[in-house]
C-alpha cells in the first residue's frame, strides 16, 4: 500500500508528501528525524489532516502531483470537503482512509 498526505506546517502552510508506512512517516516528520522533509523540518509540522491510501506507486505518485499543482486555496478545500470524488477520478481508487493521530 502507498499514502498520499496532506499535513498541516505551524505557519499554516500545508505539505504533501507520499509514503509505505504512514506511522513511520509521521513519527519522522513530528519529531523532526533526520529522515523528515527538509521542508517540515522548518515549516514544522502540526497536524496531519488528510490520508489517502492506493494500491500501488502509479496511483500515489498521480495524486500527490495532481495536489502539489493545486493552489493553497484549492488545498484547503479539499481538506474541508474531503472531495473523494476528484482524488478517486485522479487516482483510480475510491479508498480513503481518515487517519488520526
Amino acid at each position: 500500500m502507498y499514502y498520499v498526505y496532506m499535513l498541516r506546517c505551524k505557519d499554516n502552510s500545508i505539505y504533501t508528501g507520499i509514503t509505505t508506512d504512514i506511522n513511520r512517516r509521521m513519527r519522522e516528520h513530528f519529531k523532526k528525524t533526520e529522515k523528515c522533509a527538509k521542508y517540515t523540518r522548518y515549516h514544522i509540522a502540526q497536524k496531519l489532516e488528510c490520508v489517502w491510501q492506493t494500491d500501488n506507486r502509479i496511483n500515489a505518485s498521480r495524486l500527490e502531483y495532481y495536489i502539489k499543482r493545486l493552489t493553497k486555496e484549492e488545498k484547503e478545500r479539499l481538506i474541508i470537503d474531503k472531495n473523494i470524488e476528484i482524488v478517486s477520478k485522479k487516482i483510480n481508487s475510491k479508498n480513503y482512509i481518515e487517519y488520526k493521530i
